[in-house]
């Protein structure tokens, strides 16, 4: 079955997007079109967080953009030698962190994350107000200018303090358009289309819809947590599928057996 991923490539160490390559395990002929472009900003000022750990009670991490940032700081940074004692101070706190992928990143950088099991912002909050005292120093969140505010709320409302810098903004690629006309095009109609966040419908949808036309409800919409397929509810589509957690095999299996039901 055609599958359209729409998101951000990420390579494995086969090279491979490891989205595209569970679902062509699973049978499926995948193509991956980039939804999103991103630019980093305030990197001076997230470095000098970073490099000044006893201001905050720990790390916040809701996406593996927000850790390419701070990765960019280190590399690029003058204090880079700096960063084996400073990261050390920072393990002696809490760096909290949604999902394999950004927790995978994160102990890249020589940190020890805790939350990779959590799928969504909402449930990672559980966690830190169940570990975090209202006396504490204030956490720092390094997140995307287009940040939900499911996370700084429910903290706030427990009265754990929280301090965000938005260090990277989100925009639509500029070349979205052409390949998703151009996919249609030449493959005509996937089995599904598998959607990644919120900017993602936002910027895709009517697009999909105006190309598919009558043969909209022969597709399967995938969301791979609920935070998308909100979204995609909001915009008024019926969600076929959404994965158990954030992870290629989860969302490979949901889209296979969504797909299985039709046959």
């Amino acid at each position: 079955m055609k599958v359209l991923v729409l998101k951000e490539p990420r390579e494995s160490e086969s090279g491979a997007d490891p989205y595209i390559k569970e679902l062509a395990t699973c049978g499926h002929s995948a193509t991956l079109v980039p939804v999103l472009a991103f630019r980093f900003v305030s990197l001076n000022r997230l470095s000098d967080r970073l490099f000044d750990p006893e201001r905050h009670g720990g790390l916040v991490f809701t996406s593996p953009r927000a850790v390419e940032a701070v990765t960019r700081c280190i590399e690029s940074s003058t204090h880079r030698e700096e960063w084996n004692t400073v990261k050390e101070q920072w393990n002696t706190k809490s760096v909290y962190v949604v999902g394999k992928a950004t927790a995978s990143l994160v102990e890249a950088l020589g940190l020890k994350p805790l939350g990779e099991h959590t799928g969504t912002a909402d449930v990672l909050s559980q966690l830190i107000i169940e570990r975090e005292k209202s006396t504490s120093l204030p956490l720092f969140f390094p997140c995307g200018s287009l940040k939900r505010e499911v996370l700084p709320t429910a903290l706030r409302q427990h009265g754990v303090s929280l301090e965000t810098l938005p260090v990277y903004e989100t925009a639509e690629h500029p070349d979205l358009e052409k390949n998703i006309t151009r996919y249609f095009s030449e493959q005509g109609v996937p089995a599904s289309i598998a959607f990644f966040s919120p900017s993602g419908v936002k910027f895709c949808l009517e697009l999909v819809k105006k190309l598919a036309g009558e043969n909209l409800d022969q597709i399967k919409f995938a969301a791979i947590g609920p935070t998308t397929a909100e979204a995609l509810q909001e915009a008024g589509v019926s969600i076929s599928c959404s994965a158990q957690k954030p992870t290629p095999q989860h969302l490979a299996t949901a889209i296979t057996h969504s797909l299985s039901n039709d046959l």
